[in-house]
């Protein structure tokens, strides 16, 4: 099963992310970020290749300010995985593919 990366804002994010029955990837991001425009397409990859098994989503932080501030994102890009409607790991830079993986894996059975 493949899937893509969809938007998500502050107002759909508790019932998006904190009660999805499935890992939750948020990639946090802005248009002006140059390392954010360098992991997106590795998260759309992964999102393509393990969707079935992780929900990858992305936020604009210019556009949705609230969330970013409730989990203290400070530095972009931020990328946040949520199990069972709790922060388990929070990413901060952009990362190589194998990397991400890495860091996923332990949240999903994932084929690194």
């Amino acid at each position: 099963m493949s899937e893509t990366m969809n938007d998500i804002t502050d107002a759909e994010f508790d019932q998006t992310v904190l009660t999805s029955d499935k890992p939750v990837v948020v990639d946090f991001w802005a248009e002006w970020c140059g390392p954010c425009k360098q992991v997106t397409p590795i998260l759309e990859a992964l999102a393509g290749q393990h969707g079935d098994k992780i929900t990858f989503l992305k936020m604009n932080i210019d556009e949705n300010p609230a969330t970013p501030g409730m989990y203290g994102v400070i530095s972009i890009p931020t990328i946040d995985v949520f199990v069972g409607g709790e922060l388990v790991k929070s990413i901060v830079g952009a990362k190589p593919k194998a990397a991400l993986l890495k860091d996923l894996a332990p949240y999903a059975d994932l084929d690194t």
